[in-house]
């Protein structure tokens, strides 16, 4: 008889087990499809891995962005081809991402492509170089260097050094071994160079680009050193095709340094994040660095946040950078009214 009982109690119980297992698994599933809806997917266009400024950016964008900050980073390499990162971001707004991030290779030819990102209502987040275009409502917000402050910083620092050992400025004789040509970092380190060399009577003999890469450096260098006699100061725009420049220098039996008035070939270059390049100029081989920060991903993680806030952040956000020297004689640098302290490699 009790066992009766029991079975009836069961079946009558069964119903409302049953119902309540069905609103625990429907609540687990709510919570989960809740839980992935706040993931933020992020398609990020990165120009290359053409330098080691590069690579770090690329790395400072893979931490900031994880599933464990709530991101999931979806990440194409360009391989410094432009028709490679139109179709990237063409791929993410098939996707459907809700951020695109873009660090673009030459700042022309984005019109198009930026027109479908914002037709599709996917905001642009532009990182390092800029875009070129009339509309600037294409992308939402910029963040990276003044790359023609951080001319005016190296060639004031050059300005200071040249001052302090009396050498003439018609005693200067500069080649530029620059960038890829059309990006926002070649155009601002080229004309803040050029303009220093106007303004102060240097002798700025070419430019020639060296693709931000070592190898390319090394062989611009090489070819220049065949074409002009009487180099004393090789500016470059980058770390890796310094490292180059100097192994080309080197490799035709030149003395690099400071000593430019007897015989040494000054170098200056731009980043600071290279270990090698850093090395260098504890040992002076490198003379001075204009620092180029590369760690974005923080900085790009808190504008999307403001974005998903309903904030509007500022269009263009500018990072702090300074300069780098083993040159004891110039001690800092006054640029635009502000004055920045050399610090050590």
């Amino acid at each position: 008889m009790k066992k009766t009982i029991t079975l009836l109690t069961l079946l009558l119980l069964l119903p409302a087990i049953l119902a309540g297992c069905g609103s625990r698994t429907i609540e687990e599933e709510n919570k989960e499809e809740a839980t992935a809806g706040e993931i933020i997917t992020v398609g990020f266009s990165q120009l290359g891995a053409e330098s080691d400024w590069r690579n770090t950016n690329t790395a400072s964008m893979q931490e900031a962005l994880t599933p464990e900050n709530g991101f999931n980073l979806v990440y194409k390499n360009g391989q410094q081809k432009q028709a490679n990162q139109i179709t990237a971001v063409r791929t993410f707004i098939q996707q459907g991402v809700d951020y695109i991030v873009l660090a673009p290779a030459t700042e022309t030819g984005w019109e198009s492509v930026l027109t479908e990102a914002r037709d599709a209502e996917i905001p642009v987040i532009l990182v390092d170089r800029r875009v070129d275009v009339a509309d600037k409502s294409l992308y939402s917000c910029w963040v990276g260097s003044d790359f023609e402050l951080e001319s005016k910083k190296m060639t004031a620092w050059l300005k200071a050094f040249t001052d302090r050992r009396n050498i003439s400025p018609e005693n200067l004789h500069i080649v530029n071994i620059q960038g890829t040509p059309g990006s926002t970092a070649q155009i601002g380190r080229t004309r803040g160079l050029a303009n220093a060399a106007r303004e102060y009577g240097w002798d700025l003999m070419t430019e020639v680009s060296g693709d931000f890469t070592e190898n390319k450096g090394r062989e611009v260098m090489a070819a220049l050193l065949k074409g002009y006699d009487n180099i004393n100061v090789v500016y470059c725009e980058n770390d890796n095709m310094a490292i180059g420049a100097i192994d080309a220098l080197e490799s035709a039996g030149k003395r690099v340094g400071q000593n430019i008035m007897n015989g040494e070939v000054m170098v200056v270059s731009f980043d600071g994040v290279n270990e090698q390049s850093l090395q260098y100029c504890r040992e002076g081989k490198i003379s001075c660095i204009a620092e180029c920060n590369p760690l974005h991903g923080p900085r790009v993680q808190a504008l999307i946040e403001a974005l998903e806030n309903g904030e509007t952040p500022e269009k263009f956000n500018y990072v702090d950078e300074g300069l780098f020297s083993c040159v004891s004689s110039v001690k800092n640098v006054v640029v635009d009214g502000t004055e920045y302290t050399i610090q050590e490699p």
